[in-house]
């Protein structure tokens, strides 16, 4: 197959792209490629809502970017930052055009929440299911834009460069090229190649590679993953965020998001014995950043022994709950847990990978006519820890910026290697004998990564992890040698290489600066750096 323009992933990111690039060459075709059905990503599953200065009455752009530069703890890309608060509400607008509809209060205003780390109140929602109608939105939008096509059910294995032409890439090679990307197909089950001019990885984050996350099941970190084995840039990926309130419900993964959205209403968080302890650990108490409340959740736990804190919200009006809420207070009631009676159980769960693929002020990446944005981009928006709905803002705005860039320079992307582009080789000769060899794997790269590169981290902990991680490598690359490729083989493969990069990015990391706390090195460094691998 050969397309114009190249979209892995379907989420708010991707479709954002595909949209702008697919109305700005009518002509052209855009193909979206996702590995399950279309609406199936992490923005689906976004609750709080999306960042933006709104009302300029009581908000500004300095407030909303020194929001962000706090969070970020000294390791955002300030002009990065600029970038998206002031590009921010245009894309938003954008959004609201393609009929995407924000909760509005009683005078016909939207309806603005306030989430932890913000100064003001500013963040647009759609109840408790604001990625959900974001992505109803964009996916409504993309069915009436005739140039688009959607191939669903299509595992990316690959990105083609020149390395499948028979030349040596290494990390040192100039001008690694991207021809495209070699596919699973999983309705034929054969493997192709899709051919482009341009490619974009919008294809999340990461969140599978722990035991309990907030990501669905395909958030398995197959474009960093990819991109590392072409030899791209990656980096900061010792930064992955735990969100705090993660319905604690042992067993069950995916974890249920309570949205920081319920603290910024008012919702206190509480110990066993019923203590607000926030305020010990923060001057902004429920509303300080994520990396505070996750590890402060973490040590009332460990000093008491429990394995979950509570939420409170019984003080709240329980329509208003109701009716910002409602997937909230249906999960809950559920589970037997009335809100308005019962605390809810909260503890902290693996959520956003603030670091990633390496790009510019223009999504693009390391790799020549290769772009990335969304949570498997690490733009510089973020540094040592995100600032709560700032993803969604970024996801649109680097989409949009990667379309600019295209644009302005479409006439020079031409290939003139398509032809010779060989077809995939199969390495192994037979299907899997025992699944529990993957599967077992999976478990066993989970509990490594849960145990020793959680919230709180030691040197000890980092070099266990490693050798561990080593050895599951051998042993899913002798497995990916021998055996036919399978959806479930490859995710097994790209989480133990994100497991390895999040690792070794830690290891390099010689202090604790946001997301990352190592207990041998509490300190900050004077250096600011980004780690990249």
């Amino acid at each position: 197959m050969q397309t114009d323009f190249l979209v892995i992933g379907s989420g708010i990111a991707g479709l954002t792209f595909a949209l702008k690039t697919a109305k700005h060459f009518p002509n052209k075709k855009v193909m979206v490629i996702t590995k399950t059905q279309s609406d199936e990503t992490n923005t689906k599953y976004a609750q709080g809502g999306i960042a933006g200065v709104w009302d300029e009455s009581k908000d500004s752009f300095e407030k909303h970017i020194e929001d962000t530069l706090i969070a970020g703890d000294g390791l955002c890309d300030s002009d990065v930052v600029e970038i998206v608060v002031k590009e921010g509400p245009e894309r938003i607008r954008e959004l609201i055009n393609y009929g995407a509809a924000f909760d509005k209060d009683e005078q016909g205003n939207y309806a603005l929440g306030r989430e932890g780390g913000h100064s003001e109140f500013r963040i647009l929602h759609h109840k408790d299911v604001t990625g959900k109608e974001m992505e109803r939105a964009l996916l409504n939008e993309v069915a009436k834009t005739k140039n688009i096509e959607i191939v669903s059910h299509c595992f990316v294995i690959d990105i083609i460069t020149q390395h499948h032409l028979g030349y040596l890439v290494t990390k040192s090679t100039q001008n690694i090229t991207c021809l495209g990307v070699y596919v699973l197909n999983l309705n034929t089950n054969q493997i192709e190649k899709v051919l482009s001019n341009t490619t974009l990885l919008a294809t999340g984050g990461c969140g599978q590679a722990y035991r309990t996350t907030t990501n669905p099941k395909i958030a398995t970190g197959d474009g960093v993953a990819m991109v590392y084995r072409a030899k791209g840039r990656i980096e900061n990926m010792e930064f992955i965020q735990f969100h705090p309130t993660a319905l604690y419900e042992p067993g069950i993964s995916p974890s249920f998001l309570i949205t920081e959205a319920v603290r910024g209403d008012g919702g206190i968080l509480r110990n066993k014995d019923g203590e607000a302890f926030m305020e010990k650990y923060d001057e902004r108490r429920d509303l300080a950043p994520r990396d505070i409340v996750a590890r402060a959740i973490d040590n009332e736990m460990k000093k008491a022994g429990t394995e979950c804190v509570y939420l409170d919200c019984r003080h709240f009006d329980k329509e208003k709950f109701i009716h910002h809420f409602p997937n909230i207070y249906g999960k809950c009631l559920s589970i037997g847990i009335d809100v308005m009676q019962h605390l809810i159980p909260v503890a902290p769960a693996a959520h956003y990978s603030c670091g990633g693929i390496q790009t510019n002020e223009f999504a693009q990446t390391s790799i020549a006519n290769l772009y990335a944005c969304g949570e498997c981009a690490s733009t510089g928006l973020h540094g040592a820890n995100r600032l709560a709905s700032n993803s969604l803002l970024e996801a649109m705005v680097f989409a949009h910026r990667a379309f600019l860039h295209i644009a302005a320079n479409a006439e020079t992307a031409a290939h003139k290697e398509f032809g010779n582009v060989p077809d995939w080789k199969t390495l192994g000769t037979s299907h899997p004998r025992e699944m529990i060899l993957i599967t077992q794997s999976l478990k066993e790269l989970q509990s490594i990564m849960s145990d020793y590169l959680g919230i709180v981290r030691t040197d000890v902990r980092l070099e266990r992890a490693m050798k561990r991680l080593d050895l599951l490598f051998t042993e899913t690359e002798e497995l990916y040698r021998t055996t036919k490729v399978s959806p479930q083989l490859c995710e097994l493969r790209n989480l133990i290489t994100v497991g390895y990069l999040i690792v070794k990015g830690a290891e390099f990391r010689k202090e604790s600066r946001g997301l990352h706390y190592n207990t041998d090195h509490p300190n900050k460094s004077d250096l600011l750096q980004d780690i990249i691998l």
